[in-house]
């Protein structure tokens, strides 16, 4: 620092005064701090008692934070032939809609092969209907040209043109149960009682049949089948 006179701006940045260059120096040193120029062209210099490398620091993390949110525009590319059909040309303007909303720049390409090159109109007619279908979404920034093979134009966003916001359902809630069944669970669930029922029934039918057995015969009742098989008892055999 090779001016006599400086002014000089505490930590909390409030004006102390006007001194000369080494009072400020031995005044930093007693406090601890830096002595730092921050306008050197000024008449005295403007100096300022800080932390440097707490100011350094600080500095570099907010350049971080707003690298993180800050959106680079990229130029994306969507080829075409000439004799792309209104299906595919529909599904390639949504796509374009999609970059677009994404806030890049789209390069719209029609390529040329062979005998193709004699007809360059038509290439300007598939990029005059891109135009067309992006009407009030995008705007033309560069009118097409011929490059090489291929004759291209670049589209942006339009000014005031936002992207539709895409409808989000709320996750049903931890406990809750569909109260609607539909047409096949309810013929699952009649299905289920159905045989549930029978089974019953088929039980019960063979526990009465067994309960009537007399006390000198035993009764064998076949499952399924309704005839009946009596054996005599031990001692007649």
């Amino acid at each position: 620092m090779r001016a006599r006179e400086v002014r000089l701006i505490d930590e909390d940045g409030q004006m102390i005064g006007i001194m000369t260059s080494m009072q400020a120096l031995n005044l930093a040193r007693e406090r601890g701090v830096d002595l730092v120029e921050v306008s050197p062209m000024a008449v005295p210099p403007v100096c300022r008692l800080m932390d440097w490398g707490r100011y350094k620091y600080e500095q570099a993390k907010k350049e971080n934070e707003a690298r993180k949110h800050q959106k680079t525009v990229e130029l994306k590319e969507i080829r075409m032939r000439p004799r792309t059909d209104e299906h595919d040309l529909g599904v390639k303007v949504r796509k374009i809609e999609e970059f677009l909303g994404e806030g890049d720049k789209v390069k719209v390409s029609v390529v040329f092969r062979g005998r193709e090159m004699a007809h360059p109109e038509l290439g300007r007619v598939v990029l005059d209907k891109v135009a067309a279908g992006l009407k009030g979404v995008g705007q033309l920034e560069r009118a097409p040209i011929m490059e090489g093979r291929m004759i291209s134009m670049i589209v942006s966003r339009a000014p005031g043109w936002e992207p539709p916001k895409r409808a989000t359902t709320a996750p049903p809630r931890r406990g809750e149960q569909p109260t609607e069944l539909t047409d096949g669970a309810e013929a699952d669930g009649a299905e289920a009682d159905g045989a549930e029922s029978v089974n019953g029934a088929e039980v019960d039918g063979a526990e009465s049949v067994n309960g009537a057995d007399g006390a000198g015969m035993e009764t064998i009742t076949p499952v399924g089948s309704e005839a009946e098989a009596t054996l005599p008892p031990a001692g007649e055999a």
